[in-house]
């Protein structure tokens, strides 16, 4: 039997009030996972036989009388935090499930009970904080070999377990991604057989589960394994279009599926922001919807304008916030192909001003972006592009170092534009105000009130907006 040190006042606080209420008690789940695999863990699951509730507010008060504890009574949980940590009570239970519903009828239970209701061996391990067996390890399942093996494996039948819960489908691949284990074949087949059920989770539980893919360390291992067991299709299908070659001629083009696992993959090196890694996954989203064959050759003209333009409904659909962030995201999928043309083409000043000008504040994601769906397997070319990449980079410090241009607004704005031409709200207000920031990024005139006033009138009369004087 494995016994595991636990150190700390929480613990022997815990072990204190359970003999004290002669209650079993142990800690369960994630915590005593991470512990065994030296895994960092946020927060610490406690199961008591007996009420989990009574338990939290008794302990609080030995611990501190001003920690205010959560009380759930419909879960029969509790939960507070302590020293950065969040620790969570609840009473062991038994579970039962109806077809057509994930929330399970609950009646108290045992110890065993409630280690056959955890989702995977090595989720089902618990460590008894009771005073004569302290510190061992309860392990029903052979969760201990599992995690040896790096092994997903559901405690009791894989298509009972998945069809009761089928959120537990999206949480073994999104444990399978974070831990690098893989998932047994009896339970990845089943989650095969069960791809279905998924329709009756809501949309904001398959999307928590997506954005922890999303931010682990290689995010394209859980999306090739929601891809290869069907669930992609289900719950993204826009990602899903994107992969597959077609051929015309026996001319192909590349896998975009793949391609974008790529980016996505490439971008985790740099960030851990999560709408830049959306950013990722969504950057050729519209390519499904322009592709054409064409003169011999594969097109994809203006995919980036289609793509953006899903963004909002693919947000709503994934009930993801329609907020700044959605913004962010369309913005980048909209301009990602910007950059491409100023390291394959000559350099201009103004174009770069342009680009600067219109990314704003988000012209670093922008880049970090565009640097990382470089994906050629052509070291020489790779090579060439992060170099013309690094060589745009210092163009644009250069730039922003004498013009300012990132946060820069014209000298002449819509409002002081209809009161010096005396005309009401109209299209021709935008069209103007864009022509002189035009004129001042392409360098026509100089970037002051006093040119930017001159080229107004002048464009004024050359519109025919200026009233006679009489």
């Amino acid at each position: 039997m494995m016994i595991i040190e636990l150190k700390g006042k929480i613990f022997e606080k815990v072990t204190e009030l359970a003999e004290q209420e002669s209650l079993e008690v142990y800690v369960i789940g994630g915590f005593v996972r991470d512990k065994i695999i030296n895994r960092k863990s946020k927060d610490i699951d406690f199961v008591i036989v007996g009420s989990g509730i009574d338990f939290a507010q008794k302990l609080a008060k030995l611990l501190n009388p001003k920690i205010k504890v959560s009380v759930f009574k419909n879960f029969g949980t509790a939960m507070f935090k302590y020293k950065d940590t969040e620790y969570e009570f609840v009473g062991a239970r038994k579970e039962s499930y109806q077809r057509d519903s994930r929330k399970p009828i609950v009646e108290n239970g045992t110890i065993q009970d409630d280690q056959n209701r955890r989702d995977f061996t090595i989720n089902a391990l618990a460590i008894s904080m009771n005073k004569a067996s302290f510190g061992n390890v309860v392990d029903p399942f052979g969760g201990l070999k599992d995690i040896e093996a790096k092994i997903i494996r559901t405690p009791l039948d894989p298509d009972i377990t998945f069809s009761d819960d089928p959120l537990r489908m999206m949480r073994a691949i999104r444990f399978a991604t974070q831990l690098n284990f893989d998932i047994d074949e009896n339970s990845y087949e089943s989650i095969k057989r069960n791809k279905e059920r998924i329709k009756i989770i809501s949309g904001e539980r398959i999307t928590d589960e997506l954005n922890k893919i999303i931010l682990s360390k290689q995010p394209s291992i859980g999306f090739n394994l929601l891809f290869d067991s069907g669930l992609l299709e289900i719950i993204f299908p826009e990602m899903y279009n994107l992969s597959g070659i077609e051929k015309n001629n026996n001319v192909g083009h590349k896998d975009n599926f793949l391609h974008t696992l790529k980016v996505l993959d490439n971008i985790s090196e740099n960030t851990d922001d999560l709408w830049l890694r959306w950013s990722a996954i969504l950057h050729d989203i519209g390519k499904p919807k322009t592709k054409k064959f064409v003169d011999n050759s594969w097109t994809f003209h203006n995919h980036q304008i289609v793509g953006a333009n899903m963004i909002s409904g693919i947000f709503r659909k994934m009930k993801l916030p329609l907020n700044e962030k959605m913004k962010f995201v369309r913005k980048l999928v909209e301009m990602h192909h910007r950059p491409i043309s100023l390291v394959t083409e000559p350099i201009t000043d103004s174009a770069i001003r342009r680009l600067v000008f219109d990314a704003g504040e988000d012209l670093d994601a922008l880049l970090t972006l565009v640097e990382s769906d470089i994906t050629t397997q052509k070291e020489e070319k790779q090579h060439r592009f992060l170099t013309n990449y690094q060589k745009l980079r210092v163009k644009i410090k250069e730039l922003e170092e004498k013009d300012f241009i990132r946060n820069w607004q014209p000298p002449i704005d819509g409002n002081e534009i209809m009161k010096l031409l005396n005309i009401a709200p109209s299209k021709i207000i935008g069209v103007l105000k864009d022509e002189i920031k035009d004129a001042i990024l392409d360098e026509k005139i100089e970037n002051s009130y006093e040119a930017a006033y001159e080229y107004l009138l002048f464009l004024a009369k050359k519109n025919n907006l200026l009233k006679d004087e009489k």
